[in-house]
């Protein structure tokens, strides 16, 4: 592949799908020698990964031998869930067609991090603190690669795939275009299957809690999950910080079960929970102690939601200690040899049982795709839709990049009241930071807010797809 690839993925405004949102032409500047494609999708309930896969085998593997060609990678691979093998048989055979492997991953939680699907791929370890470029490696999550493959044809990112589940009458996967709705979505699965509830947008373990259904879909969101405003994870999540600290402080008893549970704690991390705990109960001085258990933390929520048999919050400990010490300037520091837990394999913790303990196993149906049309009359387009770092001119080589940090939002192009078409570029990045160019999802008519860009259709052409 020529060097334009980059400019190609940067100039279609792709970045990670998979939640984080990093801008994808950084990685395709990058130099590796192996790509992952990460199709694991470990949030319970989520299943927009695999329809994608099911429906677009063939664009994911020409993205991930494009993202090959462009790091100089000679060995692919696409990492899966065994269980759905059977309905991924088209993948696996476009994949062998390609010279791509395809990786059947256990059905555990969090298959789907970096450093543990790194090392289930490769048996490397990511350096404490690293990315996976420290090793040689490049990770983008399945969709980010259909992206890609679009990108290389010139089409920019307008559509989302999401899925819908849980207090719902009919589960779905739907392609929506960037800026819907969350209500929008919420129709299209049958409207709540509950009197008042609340949605975790991105899943219920590592997603945000929201009842502002006039939310849009981003780059990033991979999904709804609605649950009763009475349910266990939603009266939790809805607790201030404070209040959870507070909890945490009064009735730790330092048991350790996060510890022992924790999946970067179990490949050999310095991470350990319960120690952060003790960081509510000391000084500032008993704090820099302490914090520095929680800085390798993922977040994945594991600690709080299945670990902790008093239901503390010991992930939100290692939030607030992390908090923290970026605002005091500290980084991290311990020991730099790694080295697996000896019962790494005997503690993943199977989806099946977690989805039991969070009290969302009787929504575990499929969330097949729908072949439906769900075109929003109006639709929001934030200009920052992207994790950001200020990467060094190196960043496109094998070297650490540093602390993340916000990038900065995308220039509007156009003015209230322009008219403008799918497609066209509405907002462009540029500058030192990491960032994304914004398109047109839909046609219409332009009106900058402060919450982004609304494209809003004619009532005579929303009425015609309603």
């Amino acid at each position: 592949m020529s060097s334009g690839f980059p400019d190609l993925v940067r100039e279609a405004g792709v970045v990670g799908c998979g939640g984080a949102g990093f801008p994808a032409h950084i990685k395709a500047s990058s130099r590796a020698d192996t790509v992952i494609a990460n199709g694991a999708e470990c949030e319970p309930l989520l299943h927009k990964d695999l329809e994608l896969l099911v429906r677009e085998a063939p664009a994911v593997v020409r993205g991930i031998r494009l993202l090959m060609e462009s790091t100089g990678a000679k060995r692919g691979i696409i990492g899966v869930k065994k269980k759905n093998a059977e309905r991924l048989a088209p993948l696996s055979a476009a994949a062998q067609g390609a010279g791509v492997e395809v990786l059947f991953l256990g059905d555990f939680y969090p298959t789907g991090d970096e450093y543990i699907l790194v090392y289930e791929a490769t048996r490397r370890l990511i350096p404490p603190g690293g990315i996976p470029l420290n090793v040689g490696v490049v990770v983008s999550n399945v969709e980010t690669l259909r992206n890609m493959s679009r990108a290389a044809e010139g089409i920019p990112v307008t559509s989302k795939y999401v899925t819908v589940a849980g207090a719902v009458p009919r589960a779905v996967t739907l392609e929506v275009p960037v800026g819907t709705p969350f209500a929008d979505l919420i129709r299209a699965a049958g409207g709540a299957a509950a009197d008042d509830v609340a949605a975790f947008s991105g899943g219920v373990m590592m997603g945000s809690l929201t009842t502002d259904f006039a939310q849009p879909v981003t780059k990033t969101c991979a999904g709804l999950i609605l649950l009763p405003m009475t349910h266990t994870l939603v009266t939790r999540k809805s607790l201030t910080p404070g209040a959870m600290h507070r909890i945490g402080k009064s009735a730790c008893d330092q048991c350790s079960y996060c510890t022992e549970l924790c999946p970067r704690y179990l490949l050999g991390y310095e991470v350990q929970p319960h120690k952060v705990m003790r960081s509510l109960s000391f000084t500032a001085t008993g704090e820099d102690i302490w914090n520095r258990y929680a800085d390798l933390c993922c977040s994945c929520g594991l600690c709080t939601l299945y670990a902790c048999p008093e239901d503390l919050y010991p992930k939100e400990a290692c939030d607030r200690s992390k908090a923290d010490s970026r605002a005091r300037g500290l980084t991290w520091h311990g020991k730099t040899e790694v080295s697996v837990h000896p019962i790494y394999d005997g503690r993943h913790v199977p989806l099946g049982r977690l989805m039991k303990k969070l009290g969302i196993d009787r929504y575990d149906v499929p969330a097949g795709f729908a072949e439906m049309s769900v075109m929003p009359r109006r639709v929001t387009l934030p200009l920052a839709q992207y994790a950001g770092q200020n990467v060094p001119p190196e960043a496109g080589q094998n070297v650490p990049l540093p602390a993340s940090k916000s990038g900065t939002s995308a220039r509007p192009l156009v003015r209230t009241g322009e008219r403008v078409s799918r497609g066209q570029k509405i907002a462009e990045y540029s500058g030192g930071r990491t960032g994304a160019h914004i398109h047109a999802s839909i046609d219409g008519v332009v009106s900058l807010t402060e919450k982004g860009i609304v494209i809003e259709q004619p009532q005579e052409r929303s009425r015609q797809h309603a």
